[in-house]
């Protein structure tokens, strides 16, 4: 991606916030100048998480068609004493027709929520035991508490209000229909080094060009823009 996508899509995400009555932390709104000039020791788990911006177009070189803008808004550390908290927060925002590309996690169960704007489509299948899409076994989520049996492959649609959990190893892609969608997930603890798994190759976090002046840090660049 280049520099000015993420830019722009982080000004994108912050008028959109606005516009859903979404009130965003503090963190949300530093610059990587901003950044520079905060007392980091007061910042430690923001940065040690690293919580905050997160925009992708998972290694697949085209945002607008595969791609997510996300906000950490808290988490914990696996095995962790500083940072025990058990669970996870994201705000995603999801652009009309643009996919997140099949994934599992190997740990996680979480719940993705539709908070508004147009219809969250969303097609499951099961992992097998080497990370195969299992075309033969049936899905079996709750919708908002409510059992729902699926074929592997099968588009679940996620209405504005409605949210769906997902346990391990369920393969999972989504993306919006009719309008933007604003999402949410609340999860286990998010651990994006080593939890995701993708059927097709690609990567978690961008490859990016270097075009313009960098406006906002990502949550993965605060150690190498000298923040921390």
């Amino acid at each position: 991606m280049k520099r000015s996508q993420i830019n722009y899509a982080i000004d994108k995400a912050h008028a959109i916030a606005e516009t859903f009555r979404v009130c965003l932390p503090e963190f949300a709104f530093f610059t990587a100048d901003a950044w520079r000039k905060q007392p980091l020791e007061e910042w430690g788990e923001v940065l040690d998480l690293q919580l905050g911006w997160d925009i992708t177009d998972f290694g697949r070189g085209d945002f607008g068609k595969v791609g997510l803008t996300l906000l950490t808004l808290r988490n914990g550390a696996l095995n962790s004493t500083a940072y025990p908290k058990p669970y996870a927060e994201k705000m995603l925002q999801i652009q009309q027709e643009q996919q997140t590309p099949w994934h599992f996690h190997r740990h996680k169960m979480e719940d993705i929520l539709n908070r508004g704007g147009g219809d969250l489509c969303m097609q499951l299948g099961w992992a097998t035991n080497e990370a195969l899409f299992d075309e033969r076994r049936t899905v079996e989520v709750r919708v908002d508490g409510r059992r729902r049996t699926f074929k592997p492959g099968e588009t679940l649609v996620l209405k504005p209000g409605q949210g769906v959990c997902l346990p391990p190893r369920l393969y999972h892609r989504f993306w919006a229909e009719k309008a933007f969608v604003l999402g949410w997930e609340i999860s286990m603890v998010n651990d994006d080094k080593c939890d995701n798994h993708f059927l097709e190759p690609g990567g978690r976090f961008p490859a990016i060009e270097e075009d313009v002046p960098v406006k906002w840090l990502l949550c993965n660049e605060y150690n190498r823009m000298n923040v921390k």
